[in-house]
């Protein structure tokens, strides 16, 4: 049987495939005009330049455990924040971003972000390097305390509609996008919000963000003085329930605390956070961050790394309160919490 052979054209070049044999004939540009950019298009030449450095200087596998220009630093055992100093003390010639929450949401404690801001910005101005960066997520923070991006010193800040009575949707601050501060998009697609994120904005919930934002700062001090004040009478009925078998994970010198936490351990061998709370008949709370609810019944690891004990972080509950909590409710969770710990003990 005679060897078969076949012609294919593209857009600039002509290809004869035989059996054995491919060979490359070349023809002039000027002879064929291509139309058929939705099969598929030549690459521009800025992109061969891309793919070509990629292949020279990242060839290591993407999915690979190594370690990396990221530096986590650790809390202080004593106040439970990140320490200013320890934060300064982990910069290196190529740190670009610090990123750190504003509230941490198992403690309240509240971190010195405004002071790290005034220091990096310091560092900053005396060194000609890569400019660093700052992020804080202020999930939980919004709606509980005053925040404002701009006297935090911030580049970015998180903002969490759930977390302060709005829809489960998000918003980042930038202060100057794409010109004083870099933001690039993650998908790509239609021009809708400047470019940065494609896709038909969600009016309704976008709309119910800006009224809980708009909410929040015409009542925060009313908002914050009441979580406040229920906070430390549900406090104060729990020391005196459980007296010298409480002991409180959200308590630390020198740090400020969200009005609202209350992070608390009822101190027995058999009172897990974890069997207490399912136990209880009116109470409704958690042991910890719902985001790291895979952790089973392990003592939280924000708890051990504040320098609680794994023993008594293994009991603890996340008690906090909300805008329309009462002392009546504090009262009931309270007495739930009695005959729960009774039932447990009586039980062993």
């Amino acid at each position: 049987m005679a060897a078969e052979s076949k012609v294919v054209t593209s857009a600039g070049d002509r290809f004869r495939t035989d059996f054995n044999v491919l060979s490359l004939i070349p023809f002039s540009k000027a002879s064929l005009i291509y139309m058929d950019y939705n099969a598929t298009t030549p690459l521009e030449p800025e992109v061969i330049q891309a793919i070509s450095e990629a292949l020279q200087d990242a060839w290591g596998n993407p999915s690979s455990n190594y370690i990396a220009d990221v530096t986590f630093v650790p809390v202080s055992k004593v106040t439970a924040r990140v320490e200013v100093d320890d934060v300064i003390a982990a910069v290196r010639p190529n740190t670009c971003l610090i990123s750190v929450m504003l509230a941490n949401n198992e403690t309240g404690v509240i971190m010195p972000v405004r002071e790290i801001c005034q220091r990096i910005k310091s560092l900053n101005k005396r060194h000609e390097r890569l400019r660093i960066l700052l992020h804080t997520d202020a999930a939980q923070a919004l709606g509980k305390i005053r925040v404002d991006a701009s006297e935090l010193g911030v580049d970015y800040l998180t903002i969490v509609g759930h977390k302060f009575y709005a829809p489960r949707i998000g918003a980042l601050y930038v202060n100057s996008p794409g010109t004083k501060t870099p933001l690039h998009p993650m998908l790509f697609g239609g021009g809708q919000e400047r470019n940065f994120r494609p896709g038909t904005e969600n009016t309704p919930m976008i709309a119910g963000l800006g009224k809980a934002a708009e909410l929040v700062t015409s009542h925060l001090s009313e908002y914050e003085s009441h979580m406040q004040s229920t906070k430390l009478y549900l406090e104060e009925q729990l020391r005196a329930v459980f007296k010298d078998k409480i002991h409180f994970n959200s308590h630390y010198p020198g740090s400020d605390i969200l009005p609202n936490t209350c992070n608390v351990s009822i101190l027995g061998p058999t009172l897990q956070g974890w069997r207490v709370l399912s136990n209880c008949r009116r109470l409704l709370a958690s042991v910890g961050a719902a985001c790291h609810s895979d952790s089973g019944n392990r003592p939280s690891h924000i708890l051990l790394s504040c320098g609680v004990p794994s023993e008594v972080a293994a009991n603890a509950l996340r008690l906090s309160v909300g805008r329309g909590t009462t002392e009546a409710d504090v009262d009931a969770v309270v007495e739930d919490l009695r005959e729960t710990v009774q039932l447990l003990e009586e039980m062993n």
